[in-house]
């Protein structure tokens, strides 16, 4: 078992929240924002459901908090985050799930949850329910696609497995070693 196995997802954690504060202007127009789908797909596949919405979740905040971004920062995150880790993880770490997982729950799902938080709690007035999916299917198409690149890049030269299994959960070693005695 890795001691440092803790630290070391913690680490990455807090690498994917800082990248994904620091690139998140790229490309961003109002209700579309490539780079935190980017941040989303690869943070799910390398570490799963639960620190990829973690990790949505905390960009999020940090840029509600210092760039006075709207809600949409959470909204058009966590659905997706959780949709990527969780089809990535039941189709046999498919990529292409990962990166559909993440259209779907943010491109639809994220951009639906998105129209009462701005209506109702925002205040903004002449939305419909269906405002912010084209915007929101357009960015996770354009985060969604570097990802499937750089993850498929990472596969195909072997680091994408180096990495997942040196960030895998102690409970997930365990079960690794027990199947392994019998």
């Amino acid at each position: 078992m890795k001691s440092n196995n803790y630290v070391l997802r913690m680490v990455m954690l807090a690498f994917f929240v800082a990248l994904g504060v620091v690139i998140s202007p790229i490309l961003r127009i109002e209700g579309m924002c490539p780079m935190a789908h980017l941040i989303n797909i690869t943070c799910a596949v390398f570490m799963g459901p639960g620190y990829a919405v973690l990790c949505a979740f905390l960009i999020g905040i940090i840029r509600m908090m210092v760039m006075g971004i709207p809600p949409l920062a959470l909204t058009g995150a966590v659905f997706g985050a959780a949709l990527s880790g969780i089809l990535y993880k039941v189709s046999g770490k498919k990529i292409f799930m990962a990166v559909l997982g993440e259209i779907i729950g943010t491109g639809i799902i994220g951009a639906i949850v998105s129209y009462p938080v701005m209506t109702y709690i925002c205040g903004r007035e002449g939305l419909s329910w269906f405002f912010y999916v084209p915007s929101f299917i357009c960015g996770t198409l354009i985060g969604g696609s570097i990802a499937f690149i750089l993850l498929l890049r990472l596969e195909a030269v072997g680091v994408l497995k180096k990495i997942q299994s040196s960030l895998l959960e102690e409970n997930e070693e365990i079960n690794n070693d027990k199947n392994k005695v019998a």
